[in-house]
């Protein structure tokens, strides 16, 4: 950039929590203490948590983390401390940076979705993210996001259990993705983001046995950034709600076609696994590209596709 009076300006507003810029963390991915060791997790307009459930749980069996053609599946399972442990542990020394933060939330039931609400709700959380792609074992292991009415009856449980800010973060492995999206908005969600991973697996053919000791994984990375901008362009059409992007984001540009196909903001996920800086690298890269451009701030980016703009 020739001066700082080029610079565009960077800030988004979601749910009524200003951001400094419209880059986040993608769940998961995402480690305060080993992150910061690596680039100011300040500069990223909001930072996204690895999910909590209520209780500490262990995750599933090794191996569980594979690479593919343009991407990797995990299995890791959501292993995690548990909410207390996030709250006393993790969340004061986040708070204590200065940085927006988005906890997200696991569970394998309504109830204990809830619980998990219920309990940052009470905290510093600037915002919450609904993770409804995990199993839900009172159906048979269905994910409570492939099916409108279930998507509906935990957005709705949680909605009255907090105030804070509610994404629901959505899974690509339903037929519709417009339904479900619009199912989340009528049950009371402020926000969505998506996509969460696609369902993929692995074979051995020299070993003859599965890759991943869990069978299937959820695959993530490039390959999946054409299905993941689609997924945004058709919930932009379904509903009102600020979008979250998300899927194979590893550039600059990457993250512009995401706000383009109607995203307000961005996640960075498996490109951190990659690199460590890359969602600082990905914030950079988006302003350069938009100073380039001449656009002077996100929303004019956003409004820049020919033949549509996504202003409310």
């Amino acid at each position: 950039m020739k001066s700082e009076e080029r610079r565009p300006d960077m800030r988004v507003e979601l749910c009524g929590v200003p951001w400094k810029n419209p880059v986040t963390t993608a769940a998961g991915t995402f480690a305060p203490r080993e992150s910061g060791q690596f680039y100011d997790i300040r500069r990223l307009g909001a930072v996204t948590t690895k999910g909590v459930s209520p209780r500490p749980w262990e995750g599933n069996p090794t191996p569980r983390i594979a690479e593919t053609y343009g991407g990797m599946l995990n299995a890791v399972g959501l292993q995690n401390p548990g909410v207390e442990h996030y709250i006393t542990q993790e969340l004061p020394d986040l708070k204590s940076l200065g940085v927006t933060v988005i906890a997200n939330m696991a569970g394998h039931t309504v109830e204990e979705y809830r619980e998990v609400a219920e309990k940052l709700g009470e905290t510093e959380v600037d915002m919450l993210e609904l993770n409804i792609s995990c199993p839900n074992i009172r159906r048979g292991g269905a994910a409570f996001g492939t099916d409108p009415v279930l998507t509906a009856q935990v957005v709705r449980s949680v909605r009255r259990a907090t105030a804070k800010p509610l994404i629901v973060k959505l899974s690509p492995n339903v037929t519709d993705i417009g339904e479900i999206a619009r199912a989340a908005e009528d049950a009371g969600a402020d926000c969505l983001s998506l996509i969460n991973t696609l369902l993929g697996m692995r074979i051995d053919p020299r070993r003859r046995c599965l890759t991943l000791a869990n069978g299937t994984g959820g695959l993530s990375g490039p390959a999946v950034k054409p299905v993941a901008l689609r997924m945004v362009w058709q919930v932009r059409q379904a509903v009102q709600l600020p979008i979250i992007g998300m899927g194979g984001i590893f550039t600059g540009e990457d993250a512009a076609e995401f706000l383009m196909a109607g995203a307000d903001a961005v996640a960075v996920g498996t490109a951190a696994l990659v690199k460590p800086t890359a969602p600082a690298d990905i914030l950079e890269e988006l302003e350069a590209f938009m100073a380039e451009q001449g656009y002077r701030n996100v929303r004019e980016l956003r409004e820049a596709l020919k033949g549509g703009a996504f202003a409310r």
